[in-house]
């Protein structure tokens, strides 16, 4: 059995940003544990707490000046495959990953000094599901150290079954009956003062706020430190029953 820990780098891709955008790079821990099933096979489980964030400003439709940040968990179970066997002796050690999982998020905005949850706002009148499914596939390396201590490199990506992880998805709903909050969160065009020429002040019920045909992702770029649990002794016993951990 080993245990995995550490941390990286977290970015997006939605609505807000379709290209990963360095300025919106941000922090995630990872915890996972690996329970060996063969010489080339692991089952694995994780936790992770991750950061995302993005802004229109800058991009192509700037002019809807939406933005958000989350601070997200989430928690999966999977199979990890390595190219060699675990007993092979080698210094680096090159493997696949995937698995499905689940997230908590939580978009929220920046308005008038104030941090906002938006789900509860209903900028699009829909009341999302916080609790994502996820699947994530990856890949990583890792460098043995000595016999209890490694080192990985990973780069995975996670594809939500959501495309509200950003709070965007379809279109401006109808005003009528929302908070004064909610709509200037909803729709914050009026925030800006250059808007290009026949472009109103805000936006009209109906008008495209996101697209609902591709849903959200994130991705990690995480270095590990790697520990194999169990005494010298219980290994070599196990290595001449075949009976790998």
């Amino acid at each position: 059995m080993k245990l995995s820990f550490g941390g990286g780098l977290s970015y997006y891709l939605g609505d807000m940003r379709a290209k990963t955008d360095l300025r919106f790079i941000e922090p995630h821990l990872a915890v996972a544990l690996l329970y060996r099933l063969s010489e080339h096979f692991s089952a694995r489980g994780e936790i992770n707490l991750y950061r995302l964030s993005a802004k229109q400003e800058g991009g192509p439709i700037w002019y809807n000046n939406l933005s958000f940040r989350s601070t997200n968990s989430a928690a999966y179970v999977g199979l990890q495959a390595d190219l060699f066997g675990f007993h092979t002796e080698r210094f680096i050690k090159p493997y696949i990953f995937g698995g499905i999982g689940m997230t908590f998020i939580n978009p929220k905005a920046y308005y008038q000094g104030k941090w906002y949850s938006l789900r509860p706002l209903q900028t699009e009148g829909v009341a999302y599901n916080r609790l994502v499914r996820i699947a994530l596939v990856g890949i990583g390396v890792s460098f043995k150290y000595n016999d209890r201590l490694g080192f990985a490199v990973e780069l995975s990506d996670n594809f939500a079954n959501s495309d509200y992880l950003d709070d965007v998805s379809t279109n401006y709903p109808d005003p009528t009956g929302m908070s004064e909050l909610a709509l200037a969160l909803s729709d914050r065009r009026p925030e800006l003062t250059n808007l290009p020429t026949g472009y109103p002040a805000r936006n009209e019920p109906g008008n495209q706020r996101g697209n609902p045909k591709i849903k959200d992702s994130y991705g990690f770029l995480s270095l590990r430190a790697e520990y194999l649990i169990g005494s010298p002794m219980r290994r070599a016993e196990r290595r001449k029953l075949k009976c790998y951990y």
